[in-house]
């Protein structure tokens, strides 16, 4: 991996091709990530950079977050992350990383957490069907129905598809386009939808070839 940075999603919106196309974006926050400590073959068997994204207040952290950042001579960030990047070399610690590490035209991967929807039922968690709206059926219009077992597994099986908790887990959508770059207001404006709600916090890394 050459290129990574965090990101803060801002929402959507649309832009227009010279062709006069329309082209639904994903408005990012990109960085800047300060880079807190620089990891080494020789010392932890491989390269890596701890970045620092988020500013917040001292109060708001813990002592050891407050430590790491203090040896690096860096404020209070609320989210530190790891990046393998293939060389490391060219980052020092109290450096910055910033949106214009990306390029318009690059192709990247993008992780974030899902908006969570607490304990959710078989209709929206898997697409279920609901039962018949006929007389006798009811109240249990959007019940599970059959289990699919009989007397002699006497259980349901695993993995059975019921209600449950649906949503916050980390999501990664691939091969999007960045489609242009604010170095200025270190924004990124991404082709299609990202995980997650407005203000989420989203990883952005290169694509990798596949």
């Amino acid at each position: 991996m050459k290129k990574a940075i965090l990101g803060k999603k801002l929402g959507m919106t649309q832009i227009f091709t010279p062709d006069g196309l329309v082209v639904p974006v994903t408005v990012v926050e990109a960085g800047p990530c300060a880079v807190v400590r620089k990891k080494t073959i020789d010392k932890d068997g491989y390269e890596a950079l701890v970045v620092a994204f988020n500013q917040t207040k001292e109060n708001r952290l813990n002592k050891p977050q407050l430590g790491v950042l203090k040896k690096a001579n860096i404020g209070p960030h609320k989210i530190l992350r790891e990046f393998k990047f293939e060389d490391a070399s060219g980052f020092e610690i109290g450096s910055e990383i910033k949106a214009d590490i990306f390029t318009e035209g690059d192709i990247v991967d993008v992780s974030g957490t899902t908006r969570g929807r607490g304990f959710t039922g078989t209709i929206q968690r898997w697409n279920a069907h609901r039962l018949k709206m006929t007389h006798g059926v009811g109240p249990v219009h959007r019940e599970v129905g059959s289990m699919g077992a009989n007397s002699t597994p006497s259980r349901v099986f695993k993995n059975k598809k019921m209600p449950g908790q649906y949503g916050a887990e980390k999501v990664t959508i691939q091969n999007l386009e960045v489609v242009k770059v604010d170095s200025e207001r270190n924004i990124l404006l991404i082709k299609g939808c990202l995980p997650g709600p407005k203000g989420s916090i989203v990883t952005i890394k290169e694509a990798v070839k596949r």
